[in-house]
């Protein structure tokens, strides 16, 4: 085991918790969060907190840190790849919103009756090129706001006695790619691209979001 040497300049081992992790390390530990949300495990806002922690991480300690209290979730071949659960979200006779620096998983499945559901790409954490959303809409809407190089298939939402408007569509190389799936009964789904303009230090987005240009 390597060596490190204390204040009297002894060497002493390297405890396994101060060994630095590498960025596959993160991923996998990404991808086990979020098998713990398709468990009923973790909330999202949970989900997210932890997500940000394991991202920043920089040894093995600050890594299992967040998988500490979540039984079940080893997983002894760390070359063979976790399939992720798809995290679900629930509006009814309610309403969901996400936006601004918050973590997208691979997967989600929106089940919107009644209610209605915003969800704002255009800052969010996405690590994955292509990001499925599956639907289950009766009597709500769905407004999905996406980043501005995104791309967008809607070729496997079914629609009856409700409405698509997609003002996104294919974008050759866009990424990352959103497949949305699912059906639509009575209930609406909005598809928009987020654009930008700057004027001076200021960076004005469309649907209207001022901020200051960051450099």
């Amino acid at each position: 085991m390597s060596n490190v040497t204390d204040s009297q300049g002894e060497p002493r081992p390297i405890d396994p918790r101060e060994l630095r992790v590498s960025d596959a390390e993160r991923a996998h530990v990404v991808d086990v969060l979020q098998k713990a949300i398709g468990h009923g495990m973790l909330s999202l806002d949970e989900f997210t907190t932890r997500t940000d922690t394991a991202l920043a991480a920089r040894t093995r300690g600050e890594l299992n840190a967040v998988l500490v209290d979540l039984p079940g979730l080893t997983h002894a071949d760390t070359n063979a790849p976790l399939r992720p659960q798809p995290v679900e979200m629930r509006a009814i006779m309610s309403s969901i919103k996400r936006s601004g620096r918050w973590t997208v998983s691979r997967e989600l499945v929106v089940h919107n009756r009644l209610g209605s559901t915003d969800l704002d790409f255009s800052e969010a954490h996405i690590e994955h090129a292509e990001v499925g959303i599956r639907l289950e809409v009766s009597g709500g809407s769905v407004r999905l706001l996406v980043p501005e190089h995104a791309s967008v298939s809607t070729d496997d939402v079914t629609i009856t006695a409700g409405s698509l408007k997609d003002k996104v569509g294919m974008r050759a190389g866009g990424r990352p790619h959103f497949v949305v799936s699912g059906t639509i009964t009575a209930g609406s789904l909005l598809l928009r691209r987020a654009s930008y303009v700057r004027i001076g230090s200021l960076l004005i987005r469309s649907p209207w979001k001022v901020s200051r240009a960051t450099d």
